[in-house]
């Protein structure tokens, strides 16, 4: 089983939001919880199966303390970090599927 871990950046590989870069706030068994700040705020986030995301190596370690330690965590903070997944991401990924 692939390992995932909290802070850790991630692609939606199926559904409305395909190629959307996403953060990972929490991991339940076969689901993953997935905010981006926009569309998915932390205080709902994307409830998604792992199968149907793309896992990178890139782990965003501000966000990741902030959520283990329970520091405020605002979704500006998600935009941020994710916005230099937005230009070509998108586009790579719907490519390759």
């Amino acid at each position: 089983m692939n390992e995932y871990t909290i802070g850790q950046v991630v692609f939606s590989k199926s559904g409305r939001d395909k190629g959307r870069p996403f953060i990972i706030v929490n991991i339940e068994n076969q689901y993953l919880y997935l905010v981006d700040g926009d569309l998915r705020k932390l205080e709902k986030p994307k409830k998604k199966k792992i199968m149907h995301v793309q896992k990178t190596h890139d782990i965003v370690e501000d966000i990741k303390t902030k959520l283990e330690e329970g520091i405020g965590l605002k979704d500006a903070d998600i935009r941020k970090a994710l916005r230099s997944y937005y230009p070509s991401s998108v586009k790579a990924i719907n490519e390759e599927a």
